[in-house]
């Protein structure tokens, strides 16, 4: 009965982060159309994205322990409350006047600072309100509720801009930020919080965070690949939308994104009601494979047809991959290093991302300027080479041993040892 109602709670907080993914998708899809209209430039783009992401990046250590340390559920609601903010100022500078690339960029900072307290907490709240064997299936909505941003928001904000202006989406975004804060506080209310006997040290809880991450070599590594990865990956999701609007209005972006990213609703349906029961490494390898391949396809040429079919593609092979890095890393990680250890993960891992967003807008502007073409076709050279190199990276996880070991030592890391 427990375990029922700890669902219960997993599935109301659940809820509240699906909500707050739609939100943020309004106010990514909006900012990105306001830029680009703007500027006409992928580099610019790109900035604002980077900003968006890099403080909750730089944070998400320091953040995982303070997940271990104190209460999870308030540091979420505190995150999700006060990220809010950011998009206040960029809302009250657009009520001015027209909103500057610095002053978007001041917000979006301000809004990813707060926002890093959330990864860790809400990570290491899964582990506490489930048990192993309910770990994949929650994965699978969590993907799910993530690609809420991908699926819902884009076709929502073509629609609400063709009637409205960016306001309205930032407008709609702060609201969620509330919505989810009441539902964290309900599970808080009903969940008691982990206690620490005795708190060691901030430092020495980073060094303990980190030693969860490289003590089995084979979790290090994988989180390593994961990063190099996660550049080409990035690459993808940073230059897709300049590759559309080259050629296409916002509406058909919006409608276009949607279509894509209803991938990751298929698949994350799939993983939500089945789960993946073994062979988590080598369905890692198959769909990351499968995701470079689509990658390359989704550049070949400006038809809109033929990159919403690849970008499907694309998108369906995430939450695969993701729930298999959730599980190899999750099972092999003692429960009460979680949070901090998801600091570490969460830094490691998405580093290729940083690259990713600082490189990737550069480099299709040069080459729009270099060879005469359009920026559009400077992306999708970009995307093309990245698919390539992601398809590459995914079969050479496979032979590794200490990565296929991992497998093999869930049961142990379940029981609280770390080898």
């Amino acid at each position: 009965m427990n375990n029922k109602r700890n669902f219960n709670r997993f599935l109301l907080l659940w809820a509240g982060e699906l909500v707050s993914s739609i939100g943020g998708g309004l106010t990514s899809f909006g900012l990105g159309v306001y830029v680009f209209g703007h500027t006409g430039s992928a580099k610019d783009m790109a900035l604002v994205t980077l900003l968006a992401f890099l403080p909750t990046l730089l944070l998400s250590v320091p953040a995982g322990v303070l997940a271990d340390r104190y209460d999870r559920r308030l540091l979420m609601m505190l995150g999700d409350g006060c990220s809010a903010a950011g998009i206040l100022f960029i809302l009250f500078c657009m009520l001015s006047g027209e909103a500057s690339l610095a002053e978007i960029c001041i917000g979006v900072t301000i809004s990813s600072v707060f926002s890093s307290l959330l990864e860790p907490s809400y990570r290491a709240t899964v582990t506490d309100l489930l048990n192993a064997e309910e770990y994949s299936r929650a994965s699978g909505m969590v993907s799910l509720a993530g690609s809420a941003r991908y699926l819902i928001s884009p076709v929502l904000a073509g629609v609400l801009l063709t009637v409205s202006d960016i306001r309205l989406l930032l407008l709609l975004d702060i609201g969620t930020f509330f919505l989810t804060v009441i539902c964290t506080g309900v599970v808080r209310k009903g969940l008691e919080a982990k206690k620490t006997e005795e708190k060691e040290p901030f430092f020495a809880a980073l060094q303990m965070g980190w030693k969860a991450v490289t003590e089995k070599r084979g979790v290090f590594l994988l989180i390593l690949l994961s990063s190099v990865m996660t550049c080409f990956m990035g690459a993808f999701q940073i230059l897709a939308e300049p590759l559309i609007l080259d050629f296409a209005d916002s509406a058909t972006l919006g409608i276009g994104e949607t279509v894509c990213a209803s991938g990751m609703l298929v698949s994350g349906l799939f993983l939500g009601a089945r789960g993946i029961q073994k062979g988590y490494l080598r369905v890692l390898s198959i769909s990351l494979t499968i995701a470079g391949i689509a990658m390359i396809i989704f550049g070949l040429k400006e038809n809109i047809y033929l990159i919403c079919a690849s970008g499907f593609l694309f998108f369906a092979m995430l939450p695969f991959a993701n729930n298999c890095l959730d599980y190899l890393v999750r099972t092999n990680i003692a429960d009460e290093l979680q949070g901090r250890a998801w600091g570490f993960i969460g830094f490691l891992s998405q580093i290729g991302y940083v690259v990713a967003y600082g490189l990737a807008g550069a480099l299709a502007d040069g080459i729009g300027e270099q060879f005469q073409v359009s920026v559009g076709r400077g992306a999708a050279a970009v995307i093309m080479v990245s698919g390539v190199l992601l398809a590459i990276m995914a079969l050479a996880i496979y032979p590794i041993k200490a990565v296929r070991k991992l497998e093999n030592g869930s049961s142990e890391a379940n029981e609280g040892s770390l080898l």
